[in-house]
């Protein structure tokens, strides 16, 4: 009994040893994991891989400069916790004292859409028509692609891109078409973003997003920092998650010599 247990043992630790052999050879030929010959089954899920790391670099840059990649009208600052300083964004501005800043995105949700999906939309296009179709004509198959553009989605938890494509694959005598090529990345940027868009509201009618405010909104951590021009930065995160959103805004600035800022 005791030799067949070692047996047993040797087996299973020899099948193991296999297993992660294969698995490393797999991922050093460039195969995605749980693809491979069932790809042709699993398109989605390929480029699910393939987009999420462009992805999640424009959450992050777009998230710490304010909502945009580029924008004119922003403030330099590097935090002293911090490495690099950052170009924030004014979602929120008034040059002139004593005024209320002006809110410079109302559209704020569909703005944001519009910065992710330029940002992506290079890399979404080469995953479909080239690295997708590669990785077809590889496995042997005879690849018709159709590609008409990305919609990209901000909702609740999620970021959802729905790609206009068409895939015909023919293979032995044997036709696969697929068409709609829908993914959906977990993400909390939309749920920042309608904080951010609450805040805006409030500073461009009130003046001031203060601490009478916070809470009402027990679900984030919000923070405020003033800077020497009277600007306030806003650093939004959520108790439960790593996203993070960062913007700028000046408005009711009242100047030195005529008591303390609002």
């Amino acid at each position: 009994m005791t030799k067949r247990g070692q047996i047993t043992i040797f087996m299973i630790i020899a099948v193991i040893i296999i297993s992660v052999v294969a698995l490393f050879f797999i991922l050093r030929g460039g195969i995605i994991p749980g693809i491979g010959e069932g790809l042709e089954k699993n398109p989605n899920v390929f480029l699910q891989v393939c987009i999420e790391d462009k992805l999640r670099e424009g959450i992050e840059l777009i998230s710490l400069q304010g909502g945009y990649v580029e924008n004119p009208l922003h403030i330099n600052f590097k935090f002293e916790d911090e490495k690099d300083s950052q170009k924030i964004s004014y979602l929120c501005y008034n040059r002139n004292d004593f005024e209320l800043c002006i809110n410079q995105k109302p559209m704020l949700m569909i703005h944001l859409e519009r910065e992710l999906s330029n940002y992506v939309s290079e890399e979404v296009n080469n995953c479909f028509r080239n690295k997708l179709t590669s990785s077809l004509e590889k496995s042997r198959y005879d690849v018709n692609a159709r590609y008409e553009g990305f919609e990209l989605n901000l909702n609740e938890g999620e970021i959802a891109i729905n790609i206009d494509a068409e895939l015909i694959l023919t293979k032995g005598g044997e036709t696969i078409k697929q068409e709609n090529f829908n993914l959906v990345f977990p993400s909390k940027f939309y749920d920042l973003a309608l904080m951010v868009q609450e805040i805006i509201n409030i500073e461009a009618t009130t003046g001031e997003f203060n601490h009478f405010y916070f809470k009402d909104y027990p679900n984030f951590d919000i923070s405020k920092y003033r800077t020497r021009d009277s600007s306030v930065i806003y650093t939004i995160r959520l108790l439960e998650g790593k996203e993070k959103f960062r913007f700028a805004v000046r408005g009711a600035v009242v100047p030195s010599g005529f008591g303390i800022n609002l």
